[in-house]
């Protein structure tokens, strides 16, 4: 009973994972509710406009190119075809998550300066402060936002080009969907952290430091934002509810995540 009760008051790493992986997916539940509150109405309409176009072209480029990348990537002839009905799953999904997260750079690319404008709202909202170098019109937010998503680009660019070969090397290919989704989950956490934390003047470099103190809550985030984008109709509200759930999980961690 003793031993019991201890292991209940101090949680294993284990337990400690799973919290954290949990907490971060909740932030992205909490900006769908932050979106309901009054005042923000009006800071959603032009992201999701962008959404809508964004995702119907890319929709349509993805349908048009799914034949070839299965083709390619599994093969009918050869040693592949043998377990091509067990990895077909894997690759389909793999193909999702890199339409979806072309889908996610390209409307990034497009929303920033209303993104960060956006996150200055919310926090705003939850704190009742205005974060110190937040824009003060979205159109004052045009270059930094542009200059912030190229430099979070070369990132992903520099990690994804090495993870999609893998999908060429035989046997490898097996671990390429996971290791792949990882990415993925860390990525997007890192992408809309970026907002929050870019309005208090955080460079590219400190919030890559600050969110890897918050590791498994970020891939809790990231993942939640994954699976949502894989939703139709659910997945055009992601990227404002992920803006507002970045700035949530921002307030709420912020001593954390400053640097010491």
């Amino acid at each position: 009973m003793k031993r019991s009760l201890n292991e209940s008051v101090n949680p294993t790493a284990g337990e400690r994972e799973s919290v954290g992986l949990l907490k971060g997916m909740g932030y992205l539940l909490e900006g769908f509710r932050i979106l309901r509150k009054p005042g923000l109405k009006r800071y959603l309409l032009l992201p999701l406009a962008i959404n809508v176009l964004v995702f119907a072209l890319l929709a349509w480029v993805g349908i048009d190119q799914s034949g070839a990348f299965f083709d390619r990537f599994l093969p009918q002839n050869g040693w592949l075809s043998y377990i091509r009905w067990i990895l077909w799953p894997l690759f389909v999904l793999a193909y999702l998550l890199i339409l979806f997260y072309s889908f996610t750079i390209l409307a990034n690319l497009i929303g920033a300066p209303f993104n960060g404008l956006l996150a200055a709202k919310v926090e705003r909202s939850l704190t009742g402060e205005i974060p110190s170098q937040a824009p003060g019109h979205w159109a004052a937010d045009i270059i930094p936002g542009i200059l912030s998503e190229l430099r979070k680009l070369l990132y992903f660019l520099v990690r994804a080009i090495p993870l999609l070969l893998l999908f060429l090397i035989p046997g490898v290919q097996l671990a390429a969907p996971l290791l792949w989704a990882l990415f993925a989950a860390w990525f997007l956490a890192l992408e809309y952290m970026d907002y929050p934390m870019s309005n208090h003047g955080m460079a590219f470099g400190s919030q890559l430091r600050q969110l890897k103190r918050r590791r498994l809550a970020a891939l809790g985030f990231g993942g939640g934002i994954t699976l949502m984008m894989l939703i139709p109709v659910i997945n055009l509200a992601v990227m404002p509810a992920a803006v507002a759930g970045a700035t949530a999980f921002w307030c709420n961690n912020r001593k954390a995540l400053e640097d010491r």
